[in-house]
């Protein structure tokens, strides 16, 4: 019996609140107007407070920190956590504006875990560093560049009033974190013996999301302007291309070596990962189409784009929720025979 209270949750469930939220934030306004989406934001919200309240609470079960912080790699799970709370604040801001004190409370809160997390990523990045072959470091590390990043937009979202060298400051560490992630991960899959459907992970989808949270902090700080921005969109699409290309012959591949069940469509948290980037990717090219800096390129074709990725995202995201709610019925069953419930 104590064995099933101190069942683990998942560290990584802090994605599910990023996807979700990127979604609301992003491609629901192709689907519906602000007053219906407010619905979707209430059980948006209860169930963030859900995972949130057992994350919390398993870490102050003893040995759970120290056990995953003793993790180089997977440690880099926290920056879902401060990306969750980003992501639900930034909504929470604009589809109940009454609840702007306990937003703008939640975010402060936020940035603090955000400045704790700097220090899990400074150690981390040290360990990664001094045995780069030794970890096998995939697309999670990059969650420390997504992490500050969000942060980056939640301030100019919430407190744009704030002195820009704070932005400035967190969005350089952010690429900075970013760089040197994807370094370690191209230092992993060169020096190593790795197996594409067995070794190339969900997270490394995050190569193109970290890079389109990245542009979406630019437009949030008007960094840059005009063909700048249009490039770094360009080069963001590029590199999804090619990722996503990789995920379609690494699925082929498992679809034939272990069938369409096992092969991709077993659900693990992991997964959401792909649904924040492509969420990401959306909200990015979103934000870029609104603002009239970058009306003047490739206008139609984001009108275009926009309309045709809504429902990328949208499918990508029922496809998600009914493995995930398949796996919960999967379980409880499994629980039933054993004479749990």
């Amino acid at each position: 019996m104590n064995v099933h209270k101190r069942k683990i949750f998942n560290p990584a469930s802090g994605a599910i609140v990023m996807a979700l939220g990127v979604f609301l934030q992003g491609a629901m306004n192709h689907f519906l107007n602000q007053t219906a989406g407010r619905w979707f934001v209430f059980a948006y919200l209860l169930l963030s407070i859900a995972i949130y309240s057992k994350l919390f609470r398993q870490v102050f079960q003893k040995g759970f920190l120290t056990s995953l912080l003793k993790n180089p790699v997977n440690s880099f799970v926290l920056g879902s956590w401060i990306a969750g709370f980003s992501v639900l604040s930034i909504v929470l801001e604009r589809y109940l504006p009454l609840l702007h004190f306990m937003v703008a409370a939640l975010a402060v809160v936020n940035s603090l875990l955000w400045v704790m997390f700097l220090y899990i990523c400074f150690m981390n990045f040290k360990q990664l560093w001094a045995r780069p072959a030794f970890h096998a470091t995939h697309g999670v590390v990059l969650l420390s560049a997504v992490a500050t990043q969000s942060v980056v937009i939640l301030w100019n979202e919430l407190f744009p009033s704030l002195p820009d060298i704070f932005s400035l400051s967190a969005f350089a560490l952010g690429g900075l974190f970013y760089i040197g992630g994807l370094i370690l991960i191209f230092k992993r899959y060169l020096e190593t013996d790795w197996s594409l459907t067995e070794d190339w992970t969900n997270t490394n989808c995050i190569i193109h999301g970290g890079l389109s949270i990245t542009g979406l902090a630019i437009v949030s700080t008007k960094m840059f302007q005009g063909e700048i921005l249009l490039y770094y969109w360009m080069l963001v699409l590029i590199i999804f291309c090619l990722v996503e290309g990789l995920e379609v012959v690494r699925a082929i591949k498992r679809i034939r070596q272990k069938g369409w069940r096992k092969g991709v469509f077993s659900y693990n948290v992991s997964q959401w990962s792909r649904n924040f980037t492509f969420g990401m990717f959306y909200a990015f090219t979103m934000v870029m189409h609104e603002n009239a800096s970058y009306k003047k390129h490739l206008y139609d074709f984001h009108e275009h784009f926009l309309s045709v990725w809504a429902w990328v995202v949208l499918i990508a995201l029922v496809i998600e929720i009914v493995l995930w709610g398949g796996e919960k019925v999967l379980k409880r069953n499994a629980k039933v025979k054993q004479g749990i419930y």
